[in-house]
């Protein structure tokens, strides 16, 4: 089977051009049009009394990359194995890689010949109009230059798409898990060439999770990373902030210098809330005797007594980029807090905090989920959205982040417990183009979903857009934003409370994964790597 062929039976963006080696001989103007039009191979210039002048590139090392084409995968039979489809999709690459490097060098050389055509010199013994004709000729064989490279770069993303696609075959068929249940029919063999691709997906056997029950008490392991658990814009100097974190109280207030701190919210004396009292002079006190606490947790004062040497826990806390992190784990905090920043020009328009009755392993399953979206939000942002006949997760093999197709959403799980999305939007309920990068306008979503107990979760929203900053300034417009989310999230979380219910009871809510739901399995499995003291946490670096 030719390599055309077998390209197209597996929609492949292979497109062969006319042949030409890539060579250093002497061309006439004709042979620059027909290089554009077909494969590019142009060494030469044309000076403007008919002499040829051959360019010694100082670009030869970057384009003299030969022609992949002769080194073509040649198969036989009617279907390709998964390592062939594979094979041929690396080629693919190459090919593509190197007809972009033509496609750029003939827009180099031809603005050399601008440079010729506009020389001081050249103009001399040239006319206007001569010029002229020059210079338009020249503008558009560029433009259908650049045209080409514009092409290139298409085709080289669809083809980086299609190898990420078959890694992850490959990965799952190599890298099966000892809870992979036994399939009915026996998995193909890799070097099987008789089979089609459809045939090799469905006989690869089905990864199995089992999350059921009560929830167990967390490890250890899933404290140890730093956790947002406030936005800086709620944390005032004479405020505080009670949290649950890992089933344990802890209040966080603002030092001296403005600092934050985060405490035991217990009193070494009686035991007493101190988020009841007041923060006086960067110290916390408690509402029932006045004893008052620093950000380190040592009691400085004791009124109507003699101070003692009494100290509650604390947490190390550190402020940046907006948000307040603590360290709730035993061993000993990573030196360098993680970024959660939209991306650059993104207005952050919306921090919103919530406290919801899930466990938020729970929750973050749901976030990771895009399939449900016709059919749970259908009064909200989905309003309208057609039923996809496929919906796919696409993902490098050990990846924990990747886009949706067909719809225009990037996502990516931030471990330990973050969501990252950004959604190519048109107006307010539409989604537009195949990806974000065919996107005018997007809006980028960070979800934080805080452990606060076995079955509650502190969710901390923010939303950004790189559009219509003027939205920053209208009156109430962060009462709207809240009211919005809230509703969103209200379609999702009747149905996520009655899994947690049957999951309690014995259900499994993980029994039967399917394709759109990698990325939530891929969490699943970096989860039950993390509990089970893995030396190595898989889809991570």
């Amino acid at each position: 089977m030719t390599a055309v062929a077998t390209a197209s039976a597996l929609s492949l963006p292979i497109s062969l051009p006319r042949s030409s080696k890539f060579s250093s001989k002497k061309l006439c103007a004709s042979s620059i049009g027909q290089g554009l039009r077909g494969s590019i191979g142009v060494f030469a210039v044309l000076r403007d009394e008919g002499g040829l002048v051959e360019k010694k590139s100082s670009w030869g090392t970057l384009f003299d990359v030969e022609d992949p084409r002769p080194r073509a995968p040649q198969y036989k039979g009617k279907f390709l194995d998964v390592n062939q489809a594979l094979e041929l999709a690396r080629f693919d690459i190459q090919y593509l890689d190197w007809r972009a490097r033509q496609d750029l060098l003939t827009i180099m050389l031809l603005h050399e010949k601008v440079v010729e055509v506009l020389n001081p010199l050249a103009r001399e013994y040239k006319s206007i109009g001569t010029m002229k004709k020059d210079l338009a000729e020249l503008q558009e064989e560029l433009a259908e230059a650049h045209k080409q490279v514009h092409i290139s770069e298409a085709r080289v993303g669809a083809a980086l798409d299609k190898l990420a696609y078959m890694e992850a075959l490959v990965n799952d068929r190599l890298l099966q898990d000892s809870s992979t249940t036994e399939s009915d029919e026996a998995p193909p063999a890799p070097s099987t060439s008789t089979q089609s691709l459809d045939s090799v997906k469905r006989k690869l056997p089905r990864k199995s999770l089992n999350v059921s029950g009560p929830v167990k008490p967390y490890y250890p392991s899933l404290k140890n990373f730093w956790y947002p658990v406030a936005f800086s814009a709620d944390l005032k100097d004479d405020t505080m902030i009670p949290i649950e974190c890992f089933e344990e109280p802890w209040v966080i207030f603002r030092g001296k210098e403005g600092k934050p701190g985060c405490v035991r919210n217990t009193c070494a004396h009686r035991a007493c809330p101190l988020h009841l009292g007041t923060v006086n002079k960067g110290r916390i006190q408690c509402p029932y005797h006045g004893w008052e606490y620093s950000t380190d947790g040592k009691c400085e004062k004791m009124p109507s007594t003699r101070l003692l040497d009494a100290r509650i826990k604390s947490l190390p806390c550190f402020e940046q980029e907006g948000m307040i992190w603590i360290w709730p784990g035993i061993g000993p905090p990573v030196a360098t807090l993680p970024s959660l920043q939209p991306p650059r020009g993104f207005m952050i328009h919306a921090e919103i905090v919530m406290e919801l009755p899930v466990e938020h392993g729970l929750l973050l399953d749901n976030l990771l989920d895009l399939a449900h979206a016709p059919f749970t939000h259908t009064s909200t942002f989905a309003k309208g959205w057609s039923v996809p006949s496929l919906v796919k997760f696409l993902t490098p093999a050990s990846g924990l982040q990747g886009y949706w197709d067909p719809y225009p959403i990037d996502m990516e799980f931030r471990p330990p417990c973050m969501v990252l999305s950004t959604i190519g939007i048109s107006k307010p309920g539409k989604l537009e183009g195949q990806s974000t990068k065919q996107c005018s306008t997007h809006l980028h979503q960070l979800h934080v979903c805080l452990p606060s107990s076995r079955q509650k979760t502190r969710l901390l929203y923010r939303m950004s857009l790189d559009f219509a900053p003027i939205l920053k300034h209208v009156p109430f417009m962060q009462y709207l934003w809240r009211h919005f989310a809230e509703k969103v999230l209200n379609e999702d979380l009747r149905l996520v409370i009655g899994q947690q219910e049957r999951m309690i009871k014995g259900a499994n809510v993980w029994n039967r994964p399917v394709a759109y739901d990698k990325l939530g399995v891929r969490y699943r499995l970096w989860r039950d790597a993390l509990e089970g003291v893995a030396k190595r946490l898989p889809f991570t670096k």
